[in-house]
């Protein structure tokens, strides 16, 4: 099984902040919610975690050897890191959502995030069928994830939510990917 976590709280995600790139550090909820992931899930055969400090820091509550990926980084809001959702034009997100190759002022599209992550997942289809394979990533990777994993298109991400720490489980078998959870957070309470 594949299990997508998502990283815990960091004071950027309290503040409603998009993070991107910033290399920011959980915060006292954030590491109470790692630890509940890593109470969750408890023994696994392989963690991967993005770079960046917040999602490696959650996976250090994890047990299981532990990989860096930088293909699981967060999608790079270019200009857009740090400013406050509720800030960025009404324009910009419709422009957003209707254009998967549009990439904010040094940025990434939606687009390359998916080219980068496909083949991620797909190297990771015969690890996860053998064991259970834990990826401690962000928002964005893991939608697209479930687009992959659905056979849906980019756009999908933009029709979901999902909480911090919050867990995705994807199945692989004879026939591909298999959607088993998406946005559980029953281990947060």
């Amino acid at each position: 099984m594949l299990i997508l976590a998502r990283h815990g709280r960091t004071e950027a995600n309290a503040r409603g902040l998009l993070q991107g790139h910033m290399d920011l550090p959980l915060d006292d909820e954030g590491v109470r919610q790692a630890k509940a992931i890593g109470r969750a899930l408890g023994r696994v055969d392989a963690v991967i975690s993005s770079p960046l400090l917040r999602a490696r820091q959650t996976a250090a509550h994890i047990d299981g050897p532990l990989t860096i990926d930088e293909r699981w980084i967060e999608l790079d809001y270019g200009a857009l890191d740090g400013v406050p959702l509720k800030d960025v034009p009404r324009e910009l997100w419709a422009t957003w959502r209707a254009d998967v190759t549009y990439a904010p002022g040094g940025g990434e599209s939606i687009l390359a995030l998916v080219g980068r992550l496909t083949p991620a997942l797909e190297e990771l289809a015969r690890p996860a069928q053998d064991g259970t394979v834990v990826v401690v990533t962000h928002v964005s990777p893991i939608k697209a994830a479930l687009a992959w994993t659905l056979g849906a298109p980019p756009e999908l991400a933009w029709r979901s939510h999902l909480d911090q720490a919050a867990l995705t489980r994807i199945v692989f078998g004879g026939f591909g990917p298999v959607l088993h959870g998406f946005n559980e957070t029953s281990h947060l309470l």
